[in-house]
């Protein structure tokens, strides 16, 4: 049996969940660009298991996550990035997490991603189209670039304390911020953002308290 289970994102309303077979437990929803000067480009997204972790295959941007992942409280939410080829612009990727109605147009969730160029980004989504910064695009000589080989492996955290949160690129913390305001909900799903125009390897993302 192949153990490459593919998953595909149909041009459907972005508002669509996926409705196709995924790997085991684990849904898909695209987040299609209505920018005409950075549109996606032709294609359908795939979402792979691959060794021990996750393959993402992005001509549209799109959130990976399992229901049954959660996490309340104080907790670490961690994962491993590997960007495989740098995109034509720089576009983002990494943790999903305190998430809730992924699948309706109530979508929340809080996201901490990184970029080709080295900068980090934390941000707020709440409903279809509405979204807010939490913490500007910033470089961090933490954030590792492609190589030679086009490559580049980020190691990503969120800590989450009783009052504030702590924001860590390969060990190192990029970012704090206070527990309160936009990033005062921080239980719920955790999962994955892939934004349009990338390949990236995703290993190691876990929970630990």
């Amino acid at each position: 049996m192949n153990r490459h289970v593919y998953v595909t994102v149909l041009a459907l309303a972005a508002l669509t969940p996926l409705a196709a077979q995924a790997p085991q437990g684990w849904k898909v929803r695209a987040d299609k660009s209505t920018s005409a000067s950075d549109p996606d480009t032709a294609g359908e997204i795939k979402f792979v298991t691959m060794g021990s972790g996750f393959h993402a295959t992005n001509p549209q941007a799109a959130v990976y996550w399992n229901p049954a992942n959660t996490a309340s409280g104080t907790y670490t939410l961690k994962g491993t990035f590997t960007l495989m080829k740098p995109s034509g612009h720089n576009n983002y990727y990494g943790l999903v997490f305190g998430a809730s109605g992924l699948e309706g147009p109530q979508q929340s969730y809080l996201y901490f991603v990184v970029a080709q160029n080295g900068t980090w980004l934390i941000k707020r989504r709440d409903g279809d189209t509405a979204t807010s910064t939490v913490a500007p695009k910033t470089p961090a000589d933490a954030v590792k670039k492609p190589d030679a080989s086009g490559k580049s492996t980020n190691a990503l955290e969120v800590r989450v304390g009783a009052d504030k949160i702590d924001f860590v690129v390969n060990g190192e913390v990029v970012h704090s911020e206070p527990k309160s305001g936009a990033t005062a909900k921080t239980d719920g799903i955790y999962g994955i953002r892939v934004n349009h125009l990338l390949e990236v390897q995703v290993d190691g993302l876990a929970v630990s308290k």
